[in-house]
């Protein structure tokens, strides 16, 4: 839940900095970022948001409370998603991180003995996309704790992406990956609840739990 108050242009150019400071395949920093500070455009992106997430709740409510949740958490959850889904829209800004799409070389391009591995090189590229700009989003999260802003990670629109690319004038070859709202928050920063090492990491073979 953020404050609608106004966010220095100082700080997000900080949060921008951060991000771009992240790794990125080859180091080929593909990335691109567009900062939504317009009321009327934030307002489209909110309509947007709100319709693609009506999808986002009925997958959340099929697929059933996770295990490592309560449900007083899980109710937690789902209210706390539904608050940003109605809200998003009212956040003083609105950043979306993207990326270029990756160019793979021709197969006719490479040496004759390596064209058989160029359809398993096009799956690679897609597979490993996300890579070259989530770091950059947790740069994003970091800063924002920093500063003291409020910011979270959210994919919802991806439903809805084409209706995004139409009000932003998203080139076609640019593809969004996530889409954070940012401000000072209502709240303060609670605590987090985290499945514990020994049910997430395993030592050596996956039959073995960690343990820590």
């Amino acid at each position: 839940r953020l404050k609608p108050d106004p966010v220095p242009e100082t700080l997000i150019t900080q949060v921008l900095d951060a991000a771009i400071r992240a790794p990125s395949a080859g180091n080929a920093q593909n990335w691109a970022f567009v900062v939504v500070r317009d009321p009327t455009l934030r307002h489209g992106l909110g309509a947007i948001y709100r319709k693609a997430s009506d999808i986002a709740a009925a997958m959340y409510s099929a697929r059933g409370r996770p295990p490592h949740l309560t449900e007083a958490q899980f109710r937690r959850m789902l209210s706390t998603g539904e608050y940003l889904w109605n809200h998003m829209g009212e956040a003083p800004v609105i950043l979306l991180p993207c990326q270029r799409q990756p160019v793979v070389p021709s197969a006719e391009s490479l040496p004759p003995e390596m064209r058989a591995h160029h359809a398993d090189e096009l799956a690679y590229a897609a597979r490993i996309r996300g890579a070259s700009i989530y770091p950059a989003v947790q740069n994003i999260i970091l800063a924002c704790r920093a500063l003291g802003l409020g910011t979270t990670i959210t994919t919802n629109h991806l439903r809805c992406e084409d209706e995004v690319r139409a009000l932003l004038g998203v080139p076609a070859d640019v593809d969004t990956f996530a889409m954070m709202p940012i401000g000072w928050p209502m709240d303060g920063f609670g605590p987090l609840s985290r499945k514990p090492l020994a049910e997430v990491v395993h030592a050596d073979r996956w039959t073995q739990s960690w343990p820590g």
